[in-house]
């Protein structure tokens, strides 16, 4: 259903050079970022009160063409078992037809997205020595983001890696969060089918003629994937909204210009343009930008409530991570979990 190889060439030749910089200044940032990614790891443990190995897992800096490569590397394995039974279905002419739609589709999306992301930590890949995820720091995207709004690049640079070294944190320190995600998306792709793909190509055509504005995310959804979606919500808000406290909680030590960084960063996340607007309805990004802010206040409202020990429960168990609603309404986590 997906040609791998289709797909990794369409997004790298799709994706939007970066930023102009010279090969001095290019090594000069991959060298910042990782250094940036070092200092964040003492800080972060130290702010959640997570045990968490240092340097568990690699980090790569990296630019648009190679995160899409290693995305599409992640998304390989986890869709590998459904689209081979979607493979069995469909005759040698779908299957050859479908693989070219699909792996063009794939890359021409994840181009989109390769413009935007900051960083990311992939906790579903396994390193040769058995490493538990790898965090990815996207150096042109980062580049392009601090001109753009103007702020310090050393302060911008160390803001970023706090967030994403936050979530390596998250994960290592709780090996059982990495193996519950997988069972979500595995259970949700146990119960996807071939219409359920061909209503998201059909879809994508709507929205670049201007005919649609339903999310991907929202397209092939039964109840039963809608009752995932929720679940896998709860949690990715949990983890965008945690990441975003430990920032500001951290930032003023170690990010001295954090309170402007983060003032023009919320600007510029709330002021899309019309064709930002568009990507990210498509993609549902949107979503993504409310876990931010509905992860912020629960866990805020947690750590208020029973300190950061206490808001520490949260890491107990699949059972005690918070629902969607328990998002939106701590008061019900905080009955149901908090001693």
């Amino acid at each position: 259903m997906i040609d791998w190889r289709l797909a990794r060439g369409t997004g790298a030749r799709l994706s939007r050079p970066g930023p102009e910089v010279s090969s001095a200044e290019a090594a000069d940032v991959v060298e910042e970022l990782r250094a940036a990614a070092q200092r964040s790891q003492a800080p972060v443990r130290e702010f959640t009160g997570l045990d968490s190995p240092l340097d568990a897992t690699p980090v790569l800096v990296v630019d648009r063409p190679r995160w899409i490569e290693a995305n599409l590397g992640s998304f390989s394995e986890l869709l590998t078992p459904t689209l081979a039974k979607l493979d069995e279905k469909a005759g040698p002419l779908s299957r050859r037809l479908g693989g070219v739609v699909g792996g063009a589709e794939l890359g021409a999306v994840m181009a989109l997205v390769a413009s935007r992301v900051l960083g990311q930590f992939d906790p579903f890949w396994t390193g040769p020595a058995g490493e538990p995820g790898r965090l990815l720091l996207v150096a042109p995207n980062i580049v392009q983001i601090e001109r753009k709004l103007g702020v310090d690049p050393s302060d911008f640079r160390q803001w970023v890696c706090l967030h994403e070294e936050t979530h390596r944190v998250q994960f290592t320190a709780n090996p059982w969060l990495r193996d519950h995600l997988r069972s979500i998306v595995q259970e949700f792709l146990d119960l996807t089918d071939s219409d359920g793909i061909a209503r998201v190509v059909e879809q994508i055509g709507k929205a670049v003629k201007g005919e649609g504005e339903l999310s991907i995310t929202e397209i092939f959804q039964s109840e039963d994937q809608r009752r995932l979606v929720e679940r896998a919500t709860g949690v990715m808000s949990l983890l965008e909204g945690h990441a975003d406290v430990v920032m500001d909680g951290v930032g003023p030590e170690y990010v001295p210009s954090v309170a402007t960084i983060r003032r023009k960063f919320t600007q510029r996340r709330e002021s899309a343009g019309v064709l930002d607007t568009l990507v990210r309805k498509l993609l549902g990004l949107e979503g993504k930008l409310r876990q931010y802010a509905e992860g912020a206040v629960f866990v805020r409202a947690v750590v208020d409530e029973v300190g950061m020990d206490g808001f520490n429960a949260v890491w107990t168990s699949p059972e005690t991570l918070p629902t969607h609603d328990e998002v939106k309404d701590p008061t019900l986590w905080l009955a149901r979990v908090a001693p």
